[in-house]
């Protein structure tokens, strides 16, 4: 029996409301009961039919030829990036990608490209064409650098979840293509991006050469990232895989898992909403928020810190992103959870923090629903914007 609305409010007000990423969901009871009923095999011998039914499933979603199971997104990423680069290549990406922020330089590392970061010139964690052609460069000297890959991320998690539409991805796509590089597209949080756009996830992977995509950050499996492309990388990226140490035995356990997540992927409309609704609050009590575009808030604070600190001690768990306060919205809060952690934060004037005004925010994506108005919300009172 479903928990009536007072059980939920006092679970979420016993313990703190954890808004740190949304990787830390726990798997449902359908994903263990799936993940212990799974057929299995050796998947470095002879393939796993229940991980194979997965990539499958995912390279379908993608509109790609195959894709290979990986344990995480890094190593898919990774995978990606041995496969296109010859070493001493450079690579392009929008600036705080994840391939340049978050993976510890594993694409110089081990892949052997250096790193050319592009500023957000087409808007939050977005490059236009033009930027991509003037970067790509054309041929030079024999020892001048050779630039081969563009990385692109959506959505891009630094910016704050930001989306790139499917004509726009597929522009940059094209200028990367014209410019004779290969494209990567780190997909971490693709699904979250056809969600709010409202469209397929394969339109939005247009012109890549490659996909990586995470079932863990959204979809609430305990583990495991896809990467996808044609028959021929999909070859090597087993290889490469295997080269990294991300061979498994039994995968389909954890494939099966993946394979309830794909289910959820339409639920992720409910993340969206709640984070509207908790940049709502914030900026309704003083905060700067920028309007989130899926399920990540992200706050100007003058003092990082003991921002971090006083959100802690409040029973607010939250995560530092590029001078900012993130907070993200996941598959395990509720809309208690998301109440009880905007009266634990309470008016900015409680930390005597002291922010810029915030300008008005942007519109969200086409395309996106609104949980709270479908399940109707008339009487709440309407949350003040400051700057408006």
């Amino acid at each position: 029996m479903r928990p009536t609305s007072r059980a939920r409010r006092a679970k979420a007000e016993s313990g703190p409301v954890d808004l740190r990423s949304d990787t830390v969901t726990q798997p449902t009871k359908q994903m263990r009961a799936a993940m212990a009923a799974a057929e299995v095999g050796d998947d470095v011998l002879d393939r796993d039919p229940t991980m194979r039914a997965l990539e499958e499933r995912v390279a379908g979603l993608l509109g790609a030829a195959d894709a290979i199971w990986t344990p995480s997104g890094s190593m898919g990423n990774l995978i990606a990036l041995m496969a296109h680069l010859t070493r001493g290549d450079a690579f392009l990406a929008p600036a705080g990608s994840h391939v340049l922020e978050a993976e510890l330089g594993t694409a110089a590392w081990l892949a052997g490209g250096m790193p050319r970061p592009l500023e957000h010139d087409g808007g939050p964690g977005k490059i236009t064409p033009d930027a991509v052609r003037r970067a790509a460069g054309g041929p030079g000297a024999y020892y001048t650098m050779r630039t081969s890959l563009l990385c692109l991320e959506n959505t891009h998690n630094a910016a704050g979840g930001t989306v790139t539409a499917p004509e726009e991805h597929a522009a940059v796509a094209a200028a990367a293509r014209a410019a004779g590089l290969a494209v990567h597209l780190d997909g971490a949080r693709l699904w979250h991006a056809a969600v709010a756009l409202g469209v397929p996830p394969g339109a939005l992977t247009v012109g890549a050469d490659t996909v990586q995509v995470c079932l863990s950050k959204g979809l609430g499996a305990p583990v495991g990232s896809l990467v996808a492309g044609s028959a021929e990388f999909t070859a090597e990226a087993r290889r490469l895989r295997k080269m990294l140490g991300g061979g498994v035995r039994q995968g389909g356990v954890l494939a099966a898992a993946g394979l309830v997540a794909l289910d959820r992927v339409e639920r992720l409309a409910e993340d969206h909403e709640r984070a509207r609704v908790l940049a709502d609050g914030l900026r309704d009590r003083g905060w700067q928020v920028t309007e989130p575009e899926t399920n990540i808030v992200l706050v100007g604070v003058a003092d990082l810190a003991g921002t971090l600190a006083r959100f802690e001690e409040s029973g607010v768990r939250v995560a530092p992103m590029g001078g900012k306060v993130r907070l993200m919205t996941h598959a395990d809060l509720t809309d208690d959870d998301i109440d009880t952690a905007l009266d634990r934060i309470g008016p900015v004037e409680r930390g005597r923090e002291v922010v810029a005004p915030h300008p008005a925010p942007t519109a969200p994506p086409t395309g996106q629903r609104s949980l709270r108005r479908a399940a109707g919300s008339a009487g709440r009172a309407p949350a003040r914007r400051a700057g408006r």
